[in-house]
């Protein structure tokens, strides 16, 4: 991979799907034991961890993607709402919006009400920020593309603050002003997973824009930037051919050592 070699990838593989456990320790990844905050949705559950070392400059945000019945059916608000709130001039997925919107539990000493997902993620950023961390933001489907926001919100704050983002299974986060106006394109990873249908969504090309590089793992290979109706037809072709695949001799030939070890 370009720019993001395989270590960091299963790095954030591996962060991005310790996302979803209840419990987390962080010590285990090399986080510090104090290396940790939490911010929760408006019902207490964890959606956003913040881990960081002292002796690292890497603090990294990991953003769960959704996890809930309530979470899917906001998935279905495809029409568009402004991010003016958040200090940026584009309009993104409602309900990509109304989780980032949504009044955060308190669930740190420092916590108080009040404060949206957004904003009390951004405080928490902005003061490792502000102690000399610059940021990595990763999280699978609907956690990546409020990743994205939460990113391009940092970084119009703190110019030079975002490393990277690395995002998984993420589907499109708003329109062709978006696209436009999202100044982290070239630090931007989007993989994809053979056919995973998240991806094509919102399944509206032209009012929905994807953002970023996208790798596409399929086939045992890496495949950059390949177009989703290229992307879709190589996959279905796949399912059509393979029951005939099985055929091929190179299927027979599982082990050269098979027959002489009987």
């Amino acid at each position: 991979m370009k720019s993001l070699k395989r270590y960091q990838y299963e790095k954030y593989a591996v962060l991005c799907n310790l996302a979803y456990p209840r419990v987390f320790k962080q010590t285990r990844y090399g986080f510090d034991p104090n290396g940790q905050r939490v911010v929760a949705n408006r019902f207490g559950k964890t959606v956003v961890r913040i881990l960081w070392s002292k002796n690292k400059e890497e603090a990294v945000i990991v953003i769960k993607g959704s996890h809930c019945i309530s979470d899917w059916l906001l998935n279905l608000a495809m029409w568009q709402r402004s991010c003016k709130n958040f200090g940026l001039n584009y309009s993104i997925h409602a309900g990509f919006h109304f989780i980032l919107n949504q009044e955060s539990q308190p669930t740190h000493n420092k916590d108080t009400l009040g404060l949206s997902l957004f904003e009390r993620t951004v405080e928490i950023a902005s003061e490792l920020i502000n102690s000399g961390k610059r940021i990595t933001i990763t999280g699978h489907s609907s956690g990546g593309a409020i990743g994205c926001v939460i990113a391009d919100a940092l970084e119009l704050s703190h110019p030079k603050s975002i490393k990277r983002i690395v995002t998984f299974g993420q589907p499109a986060v708003g329109g062709y002003k978006f696209k436009r106006q999202f100044k982290l394109a070239h630090k931007t990873y989007r993989i994809c997973c053979d056919l995973d249908i998240v991806t094509f969504l919102p399944p509206f090309p032209l009012l929905y824009w994807h953002v970023g590089k996208m790798l596409w793992l399929y086939n045992g290979r890496i495949y950059e930037n390949t177009p989703s109706i290229v992307r879709l037809g190589r996959s279905i072709v796949s399912w059509v051919i393979r029951p005939f695949s099985y055929h091929l001799m190179s299927k027979y030939i599982r082990n050269k050592d098979y027959f002489d070890n009987r």
